[in-house]
C-alpha cells in the first residue's frame, strides 16, 4: 500500500516538475529567479499557518459526517485519518482521498460504502463555496460566468436528485437491472443512504459556509502573496481568481488540478497586466503552501499512522 501512495506521489511530482520548467521557460528563467529574490521568506510562516487553518476546519466537516452516520472513532483518530489523506491531494479531483474510508474501516471495521459518500459530501461542500467566490466575482469582474453557472447548475441538479428519495430510489431500483452491478447493490444503497443524511438542507448550508472559511483562508494567503509583489488588485479579485482557478483544475480531472490551476491564475494575473515572471512567481509559491504543503502534511501524517496502527494493508486504492 505505501509503495503504491509512493509511487502516485512520486508521479505527480515529476509531472508538477516538468510543468514548473515550462513556466518558468515561458516566463524567463533569470527574471522569474529575480522574482523570487524579492519574496520576504519571512511571510512563509503565516502562508502555512494559513493553509494549516483550511485543513483543520475541514477536518471539522469531516468530523462532523462521522458522526451524523455514527461512525464511533476518537478524535485523535478522526483527526490522524482526515491528515493522512491530504497525501492524496494531487490525485484526480482528490479522489483518491477515498484513502480515509479505507483507513476508517481499517480502524473501526465500518463498511467503505457508508462514509465514502463523506468524500462527495466534502467536495460538494468544497465546490460550492469556490463557486460562491466564482460566481461573485464572475458578476463583478465580467469573467467566467459560463463556466461557473454550467458547474453550479449540474451541482444543483445532484444534489436535487440526491435529497430527493421519490427520485432516487426509483433510480436505483432500475440499477438492479443491471447484471454486473446487482452483487454491488447492498454497498450502493448504504452509500445512498449515508449521502442522503449528509446532504440534508441545514448540513448542505451550514458545512457550506465551513468550506467558504475554510478556502477564504488561503485566499488570504494568495492575496498576501501578491501584495509582497505589490500586486493589489483586492481581496475580492484575489478570491474569485483562486477559487475560479481551483475550480477549473478539478474539473480538468488532472492530479491536483496540476498545470490547468496554475495555468489559470498565471494567465488571469497577465490579463490584469502584471509581468510574466512575477505571474509565473506569486503561482508557484500559492501551489507550494497550499497543494504540495498539503501533501508533505499528509505524509507525514500517514507515517504517524503507520508508527501508531502499524501498516497500512488496505490495497484497493
Amino acid at each position: 500500500m505505501i509503495n503504491k501512495l509512493k509511487k502516485k506521489v512520486l508521479l505527480s511530482v515529476i509531472i508538477g516538475g516538468i510543468l514548473y520548467l515550462a513556466f518558468t521557460i515561458y516566463a524567463d528563467f533569470n527574471q522569474v529567479v529575480n522574482a523570487f529574490i524579492q519574496f520576504n521568506w519571512f511571510l512563509l510562516p503565516a502562508l502555512l499557518v494559513l493553509s494549516f487553518l483550511n485543513y483543520l476546519f475541514r477536518f471539522f466537516k469531516w468530523d462532523y459526517y462521522l458522526h451524523i452516520i455514527k461512525v464511533k472513532i476518537k478524535k485523535v483518530d478522526s483527526l490522524s485519518v482526515f491528515m493522512s489523506g491530504l497525501v492524496m491531494s494531487v490525485t484526480p479531483g482528490k479522489l483518491g482521498e477515498l484513502l480515509k474510508s479505507l483507513l476508517v474501516k481499517e480502524i473501526t471495521n465500518v463498511p467503505i460504502s457508508k462514509t465514502a459518500p463523506i468524500i462527495l459530501a466534502e467536495r460538494l461542500t468544497d465546490f460550492i463555496s469556490l463557486l460562491i467566490l466564482a460566481i461573485v466575482g464572475a458578476f463583478v469582474f465580467d469573467f467566467g460566468g459560463s463556466i461557473s453557472i454550467t458547474i453550479s447548475s449540474f451541482l444543483i441538479i445532484l444534489i436535487i436528485l440526491i435529497s430527493n428519495k421519490n427520485l432516487s430510489i426509483p433510480l436505483l431500483n432500475q440499477l438492479e437491472k443491471i447484471k454486473f452491478l446487482r452483487k454491488y447493490l447492498t454497498s450502493i444503497h448504504a452509500a445512498y443512504e449515508s449521502s442522503y443524511l449528509l446532504l440534508k438542507p441545514l448540513r448542505l448550508v451550514s458545512m457550506t459556509f465551513i468550506s467558504l472559511l475554510a478556502w477564504g483562508f488561503e485566499c488570504l494567503g494568495y492575496y498576501l502573496i501578491l501584495m509582497n509583489f505589490n500586486v493589489n488588485f483586492g481581496l475580492l479579485w484575489t478570491s474569485f481568481s483562486y477559487g475560479f482557478s481551483t475550480i477549473v483544475g478539478a474539473i480538468s480531472m488532472l492530479p491536483g488540478g496540476l498545470g490547468i490551476t496554475e495555468g489559470s491564475l498565471t494567465f488571469l494575473l497577465i490579463q490584469k497586466n502584471v509581468s510574466k515572471d512575477i505571474a509565473v512567481t506569486t503561482t508557484f509559491i500559492v501551489r507550494v503552501v497550499t497543494l504540495w504543503f498539503a501533501v508533505l502534511v499528509g505524509i507525514i501524517s500517514v507515517l504517524f499512522y503507520q508508527k501508531r496502527y502499524g501498516k497500512i494493508t488496505v490495497e484497493s486504492i
